[in-house]
């Protein structure tokens, strides 16, 4: 029986070592190898200042930047610390009234009709309370707002969008998505 004890005990060594520090850190140095830049978060610097990263969503608020999906991540949103969804179920009556709020703000900030249809990533969150990216649909109800108040013509400011649309990967993994900081980026570009 101490036999056992003693095979188990080094078994629990082994695999440790093995799945707890060697299996990570070979597959950090293939993410570096391969990968660099998404493996040191994708961050984003200007004048020598991190702005922010392409992998997490920021909360754009001024009428001259698109906007992305709300969040529930934190008191404010988009905290990496505290990342979350809602975790309101679809029979829940706070998740539809934060819903039709949204979607009365989002018509109300685009200068929308009533009725006008709201794509659903622009008045849900995500899981995680921090997807940087928004459906085509939700970049092309924003357009005329952000051209009118970057003075910009709405055929330029559609021709950004359309050049940033990032399709499935091979057709069918994922969804066609704009990365929202990259899109605003892009427009600080534009009036430079």
């Amino acid at each position: 029986m101490i036999k056992q004890g003693i095979n188990g005990l080094l078994l629990l060594v082994v695999l440790t070592a093995l799945t707890g520090f060697a299996y990570p850190l070979a597959m950090t140095g293939l993410a570096q190898a391969f990968f660099p830049q998404q493996a040191r978060g994708s961050f984003v610097e200007q004048d020598g200042k991190i702005i922010g990263s392409m992998l997490i969503g920021q909360n754009f608020s001024q009428p001259g930047y698109f906007q992305g999906r709300p969040s529930a991540a934190g008191d404010d949103g988009y905290d990496a610390a505290s990342s979350s969804g809602t975790n309101l179920g679809p029979t829940s009556a706070k998740l539809m009234d934060a819903i039709q709020g949204k979607a009365i703000e989002v018509r109300s900030r685009n200068h929308l009709a009533d009725d006008a249809v709201v794509p659903a990533d622009l008045v849900t969150s995500s899981a995680s309370g921090l997807d940087p990216d928004i459906s085509p649909e939700g970049a092309y109800l924003q357009i005329n707002r952000v051209a009118e108040a970057r003075n910009l013509s709405v055929d330029q400011v559609r021709k950004l969008v359309d050049s940033e649309i990032r399709y499935p990967q091979f057709g069918i993994l994922g969804q066609a998505r704009v990365n929202v900081l990259r899109l605003n980026l892009l427009l600080e570009d534009i009036a430079q």
